[in-house]
């Protein structure tokens, strides 16, 4: 398999360099010019030090079909929004000091409606590593947050629309969904997992199986690891409400188990959809098991935080999101590192 190597000059720092800390849900993925990292979720982080006076970041897009976007922030400034749809992308929006200086990417969305589950993938982020500038180095980066999240979802959790009635990352920001507003407020480290249409008994578009199916997994083939998070939330059902109660109970109840099985520890939110569906089924399932919670949504979100009816704008992420927090910060005495107020 062929390497990649830097530009005349520039300093290559492949994807699999230990000092470069991944958040969210990545995987190896092997491309023809070698191994990288990919990621199938809107929220997925990589956040780095470095010296040098330039960054570039490197992908492989030889098999997208729909390209992705990632907000990229140097040294905690303003996140400058990249689309990567080339096989090099300038990151850093000017030239640097010397430094050393902190990146951090975060996948504002790739697209539901390419194939985003089986490699090769026609919708993710593959990232082969970085090019700096003559000299420069990876340094220690920031420690991990000593609070791990997990979010599991649909495309509200994806963060479709968003923004505006556009599909695809145009009109969708994972970086501003309930679930990554949540674990920004508690400092956490968390795994994005929304996948738009998918339900537990719903597969999800771009060939993404059903709940059940995807869980444990990046993509197919691609196992996720497993650290215990203190915290996992599951906001399931709204795709699910075709198929009736008599279906999604015992197909939600085996999900939840099975969440719980890998799990034991952490604390469970099993949340209400935001339009309410199957409420009753998911409220019943929740109390077969210790330490997990349903979450009561009713009244949460008014009509004007929609645009569709169905996937919250912003505003209504971040009204959801507060009310999210209350309820763990109660129930886990975790702290809040973030108020509400800054978000």
């Amino acid at each position: 398999m062929r390497r990649v190597r830097a530009r005349s000059g520039a300093v290559w720092v492949a994807a699999a360099d230990e000092r470069i800390r991944y958040v969210g849900s990545w995987g190896d993925y092997s491309t023809a010019k070698g191994n990288a990292r990919a990621t199938v979720n809107s929220g997925s982080r990589v956040v780095f030090r470095f010296t040098g006076r330039t960054l570039t970041g490197c992908f492989d897009v030889s098999t997208i079909s729909r390209p992705g976007q990632i907000w990229v922030s140097v040294d905690g400034a303003r996140p400058v929004l990249r689309t990567v749809d080339r096989t090099r992308v300038r990151l850093a929006p000017r030239r640097l000091g010397p430094g050393p200086h902190t990146v951090e990417l975060t996948v504002k969305d790739v697209h539901e409606y390419a194939n985003r589950w089986t490699p090769p993938l026609e919708s993710a982020i593959i990232l082969s590593g970085f090019e700096l500038a003559r000299g420069g180095q990876v340094v220690e980066g920031p420690a991990p947050s000593d609070v791990r999240m997990m979010f599991f979802g649909d495309s509200i959790t994806q963060g479709v629309r968003a923004l505006n009635l556009a599909m695809g990352p145009y009109g969708a920001d994972g970086r501003m969904t309930f679930a990554a507003l949540t674990a920004r407020a508690f400092g956490a480290d968390a795994d994005q997992l929304g996948f738009g249409s998918q339900g537990v008994i719903r597969p999800g578009s771009g060939g993404v199986p059903p709940a059940g199916e995807t869980f444990g997994w990046n993509f197919h083939g691609s196992e996720a690891r497993r650290e215990d998070p203190h915290v996992i939330v599951i906001n399931l059902g709204t795709n699910d409400n075709r198929f009736g109660a008599e279906a999604f109970r015992p197909a939600y109840r085996t999900y939840l188990a099975q969440v719980r099985e890998a799990y034991p520890e952490a604390w469970l939110f099993a949340m209400r959809p935001f339009g309410g569906y199957l409420a009753d089924e998911i409220e019943a399932a929740a109390k077969e098991h210790d330490r997990t919670v349903y979450v009561d949504t009713t009244d949460w979100l008014e009509p004007t935080d929609f645009e569709d009816g169905t996937h919250p704008l912003v505003v209504g992420h971040v009204r959801a999101a507060r009310r999210l927090t209350q309820v763990i910060a109660e129930t886990t005495s975790l702290p809040v590192r973030l108020p509400a107020a800054a978000w």
